[in-house]
């Protein structure tokens, strides 16, 4: 039974990375904007947190210095989408690809570097129950905050004004602006914010999920969570249980080798990844479906006055 605590642990703490990321995404697609450069994001904001601790010694540097270069490299792309008009698809391929490249390149120097000795964040007496308290009360902080910030998400879409504005941005960029509202800021926000959010992500996994840096260390978990904003249609509640399904996948490899479990590893490796092409693949068999749920504009420029 122990062990079963443990994987549930790993799942939320796997889980925490793909859900922070799908959040950030979310935010951007209910603006209209898709950024397919999530992975670049990410690398260059895990390299960013782990200097950044590496320096201070502080975890929440490091979450700060990820946010700031997620959010920074975000605006680039934002600019680029939204004011000068670059197809939405391949600036994010772009961003991808330079995110890959310029963190192997920033992150040379950081390879052998070790970050301080990590602190236990468990919960007094929460801890110590059996089962539970392994599972669920000796998790970092930003576990539990990534749970708060999905129902913060959930209230600031459907009850907020500035909410309420956002989602019309995204459905009919045309209408919001003929009622005065500044579009192209409101969608350059929503991708500054979401790329923070990916940018924490990505400084997440080098401080804490996996607290080193090694080029490429991502794996493809941007492209995981850009395939789950989909499944979960567009649902803050829906992308955390997402997150929490693909992370525990992430983690059966580790649960089944350790159980004895005679299985290559390569093909437990790839599970994620299976898991995610499949989940697609059932997504994609009902399109009216996915056209009810998704935000109207998505993909689509806007120009004022044209």
């Amino acid at each position: 039974m122990e062990s079963y605590a443990l994987l549930v642990a790993a799942t939320l703490n796997a889980g925490t990375v793909l859900a922070l990321a799908a959040l950030g995404l979310l935010i951007n697609e209910k603006a209209g904007v898709l950024n397919l450069g999530a992975e670049g994001l990410m690398l260059c904001a895990a390299i960013a947190g782990f200097a950044a601790v590496v320096h201070t010694g502080n975890d929440w540097v490091g979450f700060a210095a990820g946010m700031g270069a997620g959010a920074l490299l975000a605006g680039i792309f934002g600019v680029l989408v939204i004011w000068l008009g670059t197809n939405q698809y391949a600036t994010g391929l772009a961003l991808s690809l330079f995110g890959v490249g310029f963190s192997a390149f920033a992150g040379i120097g950081y390879v052998q570097e070790k970050l301080p000795e990590r602190l236990s964040h468990a919960i007094p007496v929460l801890a110590d129950i059996p089962l539970l308290g392994p599972a669920l009360f000796r998790q970092h902080p930003l576990v539990y905050v990534t749970i708060a910030l999905v129902f913060a998400l959930i209230w600031f879409l459907d009850k907020s004004r500035t909410g309420l504005v956002l989602r019309s941005v995204g459905e009919s960029p045309d209408s919001a602006h003929a009622l005065g509202y500044p579009v192209r800021r409101i969608r350059l926000a929503a991708v500054m914010v979401g790329g923070a959010l990916c940018g924490l992500s990505g400084a997440y996994i080098s401080v804490v999920y996996t607290p080193l840096w090694v080029e490429g260390m991502v794996a493809g978990k941007g492209w995981i969570a850009l395939a789950l904003t989909t499944f979960a249609t567009w649902r803050p509640a829906r992308v955390l249980l997402g997150a929490y399904l693909f992370g525990g996948v992430t983690m059966l490899q580790f649960h089944l080798q350790s159980a004895g479990v005679d299985v290559p590893s390569q093909l437990l490796t790839a599970l994620p990844y299976v898991a995610t092409i499949v989940v697609l693949a059932l997504i994609s068999r009902n399109p009216t479906w996915i056209r009810v749920n998704m935000p109207a504009s998505l993909g689509k420029p806007f120009h004022p006055g044209s």
